[in-house]
């Protein structure tokens, strides 16, 4: 009986080396509809060109590609230059290569919570603001998977989990499979359903509660590995109400649940 691969796309055995230096190795990675995979790895671990082979930007040396037929891929780039002295609203910047018609760059605007730009010029709006209308531009091809590379760049602590919150969100309404690059763990963690730690090759994969114990991850991150840990116990011992929004607790005496409180309360003094 042959058997049908479900995913959205798929790397077998992903290899790229540039002037005989190994890049990538053996990497395999998947993604699956509603899945949210999170590839970690400290600068220099291959991540983003790990994407733009996923992408077909780059041909791998060694491995395979595979995407689901007619899949749709919106895709976030960790940078995008926009020439300062070009006047563009942000509409205008969405509108670009788009067929959609205002009201739709509207409507997505305000699904990330970024209408109030809409007629901002692009190089004006913060760098909170200006990775939601990234995540508009994703969204506009009403994607099946969407590929964000560093979603949170630039953006203060407080903002990064509003951001992570709105990913989510996004996951749960269209049904889309997420995958997304950070080399910052902390908080990617709480929401992924698999992470891949990457140094050039594949140390450790799982879910997350499996990966945090795992010594390839612990050698990997060493000491930011401690708060990492102490911040998802927070977040998975509490529900989430249907905004994304953490739910009361009545139980505080964890270890863990205190740095994460503490954490929580510096953002909200910090950006409340």
């Amino acid at each position: 009986m042959t058997v049908v691969d479900t995913a959205l796309i798929r790397g077998r055995g992903l290899g790229k080396s540039f002037d005989g230096r190994p890049v990538l190795e053996g990497v395999d990675l998947a993604v699956a509809e509603s899945e949210i995979v999170t590839v970690i790895g400290p600068n220099g671990a291959g991540k983003s060109m790990l994407l733009r082979i996923l992408l077909g930007l780059v041909t791998p040396d060694r491995g395979t590609v595979t995407r689901r037929p007619s899949v749709r891929i919106g895709y976030m780039p960790q940078k995008l230059i926009v020439d300062p002295t070009l006047p563009l609203p942000v509409h205008r910047f969405l509108a670009l290569g788009t067929p959609e018609s205002p009201e739709a760059l509207t409507a997505t605007l305000d699904e990330v919570g970024a209408r109030h730009v809409v007629d901002s010029p692009i190089q004006a709006v913060s760098g909170g603001e200006f990775q939601r209308v990234l995540l508009a531009r994703a969204l506009l091809r009403d994607p099946d998977l969407l590929v964000l590379d560093e979603p949170v760049q630039g953006v203060d602590v407080g903002g990064q989990e509003d951001l992570f919150r709105l990913i989510c969100r996004i996951r749960d309404s269209h049904g889309c499979g997420v995958l997304m690059v950070s080399h910052d763990l902390h908080l990617v963690v709480a929401e992924t359903d698999t992470v891949v730690c990457l140094n050039r090759h594949v140390c450790c994969t799982g879910r997350p509660e499996v990966v945090q114990g795992d010594p390839a991850y612990l050698a990997l991150f060493g000491a930011t590995a401690a708060s990492a840990i102490a911040v998802y116990a927070h977040r998975h011992d509490h529900e989430h109400d249907d905004a994304g929004r953490v739910k009361p607790a009545h139980d505080h005496d964890h270890a863990g649940h205190d740095h994460a409180h503490h954490h929580h309360d510096h953002a909200g003094r910090r950006h409340g």
